[in-house]
This record gives C-alpha cells, sequence and structure tokens, in this order.
C-alpha cells in the first residue's frame, strides 16, 4: 500500500484529467517519479472513490476490471475516444503539461 502523501499525488493528478482524457496508471507513476502502475492502481482501489477514478485506465486502454460498465458509460457521456469497449490511448491520452494549473505551488517538482 502507498503511503498517505503518494496517495495524495496520486488523487491530484487524477482530479487534474480533464473530461474526455485518460492516463494510464503507468504514466501517473512516471510523472510522479515513484511507485509503479501497481502503486496508483493499490492508491485507487482504495482512495479513487472521490475523484474522477473512470478517467485512470490501463496502458492499453482497458477499463477499470470490476466497473467496466460504469466506467463505459461515464466515458460515453464524457465524449473519451473509444475503440470498441476500449479507451483510444493515441486520442485520449493526457499528460499534466497539457494543463498549465499547478498542483500544489510549493512544490517546485510538480507544473
Amino acid at each position: 500500500m502507498a503511503d498517505d502523501d503518494y496517495a495524495e499525488l496520486v488523487l491530484t493528478v487524477v482530479e487534474r484529467i480533464p473530461p474526455g482524457r485518460v492516463m494510464s496508471y503507468g504514466a501517473i507513476a512516471e510523472y510522479l517519479g515513484r511507485g509503479g502502475p501497481r502503486q496508483v492502481g493499490a492508491v485507487m482501489s482504495h482512495y479513487g472513490g472521490g475523484v474522477p477514478w473512470h478517467r485512470v485506465v490501463a496502458a492499453n486502454g482497458r477499463l477499470v476490471p470490476g466497473h467496466e460498465q460504469e466506467a463505459l458509460r461515464r466515458h460515453r457521456l464524457e465524449g473519451t475516444p473509444l475503440k470498441s469497449d476500449k479507451v483510444d490511448m493515441r486520442r485520449a491520452a493526457w499528460w499534466p503539461e497539457d494543463d498549465p494549473t499547478p498542483l500544489d505551488p510549493s512544490d517546485a517538482r510538480l507544473p
């Protein structure tokens, strides 16, 4: 399980993902420079209910296991580019530098 600071950073990144866009578990870990896809997944499974959890997907666009139908419904409402029952990662992937809003102004490492 990830520590509380890491969990807070993960959730802050997820909150910034715009409607219709997604990040993979691994992309979030890469952006933060800590952990990996499994650690991000652990944070999301324990604390992700209050953030747009459906915007975090596997690197191949696979939706959250066990919540595929609800995630698909939300992605359709947001206009997320899809390929069948997966997110079209080429068109929907988002990176925080695409959004100039800082995560925490006191943390110079984060944009």
